[in-house]
Parts: C-alpha cells; sequence; structure tokens
C-alpha cells in the first residue's frame, strides 16, 4: 500500500467527523437521541470516571446537572406540537428547584 491510497483511506474514514457533518448532528440532535445516543453516554462515563477518580466535585455536579436536566426535559415537557399546561409546567418547575437546591447544599452547606 503506498502513501496515496493509505491517504486516501484515511479520508473516507475520517469523512463522518467533518465539520459541517458534525454540526449536522448537533443541529438535529434531540434530547430522546441524545440519551439513547452511544457516543454521547459513553463520553458521558468517560467523564465520570475521571472525575472518580480525579474526585473532583466541580465536574461531577456539572455531570449531576447535566443528566438531570436532560432527564427533567425527556419526561416533563410535553411533545412537540403540544401546548404548555399546568401539569408539565410545574414537574419542570419543581424538578428545576431540586436540582438548584441540591446543587447549593452541595457546593456552599455541605463541608468535608
Amino acid at each position: 500500500m503506498d502513501k496515496s491510497e493509505l491517504l486516501q483511506k484515511t479520508a473516507e474514514k475520517l469523512t463522518p467527523f467533518e465539520t459541517a457533518n458534525i454540526i449536522d448532528f448537533a443541529r438535529h440532535l434531540t434530547v430522546k437521541s441524545a440519551l439513547s445516543n452511544p457516543w454521547i453516554v459513553c463520553g458521558f462515563l468517560i467523564i465520570t470516571f475521571y472525575a472518580v477518580v480525579v474526585r473532583s466535585k466541580f465536574v461531577l455536579a456539572a455531570l449531576f446537572t447535566t443528566i438531570s436536566l436532560l432527564l427533567l426535559i425527556r419526561y416533563t415537557m410535553p411533545a412537540e406540537g403540544d401546548s404548555l399546561n399546568l401539569s408539565t409546567t410545574l414537574p419542570f418547575a419543581f424538578g428545576g428547584l431540586a436540582i438548584g437546591a441540591f446543587l447549593i447544599y452541595l457546593f456552599f452547606i455541605k463541608t468535608e
């Protein structure tokens, strides 16, 4: 295999990682597809492993916030085309308050 063939095969393998493809993926990303995408879940697991090994409270709090907000949006917000009503807005609001209260407790009240 000469250099030009190797470069051509490498370029073919890396085409999914072009900027236009990544932007298109991010543009069409929904909460449901983000929670079921193995690349995103694997990224969260790698970051979680890093945060536990290094014992970084900030990274663990950021992961907790991101994952809990994704789950909160996924299960409390209405589907596209549905209207907002009190039965969907209140769980979202109180879930957000609970996440905020936990973060305030973690950073300002709890001492190590």
